[in-house]
């Protein structure tokens, strides 16, 4: 899953980047409105985290030029702001969420997954688990349970498995993957998705990741006898 983290305060940014990669995230910041506008055009995230007051324009306005386009990406607008009618006007301006400085990482991030399965059309389930077809990936341990057997995953495969859970049954392209697994700025490796493919294969089956050759990967769990 990929984030864009849209915030001023740097030393914000760099802990909420930390906890958000241990959480499994993949996560674009920037200080700057006009930067987010940007990426938010080259880039499909999962979610936004945006403050609302930035050095270059107003996240509130920000949300609204977006809704205006058809960006339907959740949005998490951060502020030090408190007062009700402040959180209305970023509901009315397009904002899915919206939490007050300061706050604990973990509520953070429990808005943030809340806000994914819902975008995913799946209900929210108050649980680290997360599971279909068979598969269940234990989010906070980083592993995953099938057939009553555990595997421990690399973070790539960690976050690699979490995109196919997210979204089963759907076909995804080489570079729709990529494009998850990586920071914009990064470097990217051509093979990448071939190479952990293979590796969550060898720990789920062969028939658990179809590959549709020059279109992408679709998974499908443990229940399906397609083709490798």
């Amino acid at each position: 899953m990929k984030l864009l983290l849209v915030e001023d305060n740097t030393l914000l940014i760099n802990e909420l980047q930390k906890q958000l990669k241990q959480a499994g995230y993949v996560t674009d910041t920037t200080m700057s409105a006009v930067e987010a506008d940007y990426l938010i055009q080259e880039t499909q995230y999962d979610c936004i985290i945006l403050d609302i007051g930035l050095p270059d324009g107003n996240g509130l306005e920000l949300v609204t030029q977006w809704r205006s386009r058809g960006i339907s990406t959740p949005v998490i607008m951060l502020t030090a702001r408190g007062q009700w009618h402040e959180k209305v006007e970023g509901f009315n301006a397009g904002a899915d969420d919206y939490l007050g400085k300061p706050f604990h990482t973990q509520e953070l991030l429990a808005r943030v997954q809340a806000l994914i399965s819902r975008a995913h059309g799946r209900a929210n389930q108050g649980s680290k688990l997360l599971s279909y077809a068979g598969i269940t990936l234990d989010e906070t341990q980083q592993r995953v349970e099938l057939k009553g057997e555990q595997y421990e995953l690399t973070a790539m495969e960690f976050r690699l498995l979490k995109i196919f859970l997210m979204s089963p049954k759907m076909l995804m392209s080489k570079a729709q993957l990529t494009d998850k697994l990586y920071q914009f700025d990064d470097e990217k490796e051509s093979n990448v998705v071939e190479v952990y493919v293979t590796h969550l294969r060898k720990k789920l089956g062969k028939t658990a990741i179809e590959t549709r050759r020059g279109q992408g990967y679709i998974f499908h769990g443990l229940n399906e006898n397609n083709a490798s």
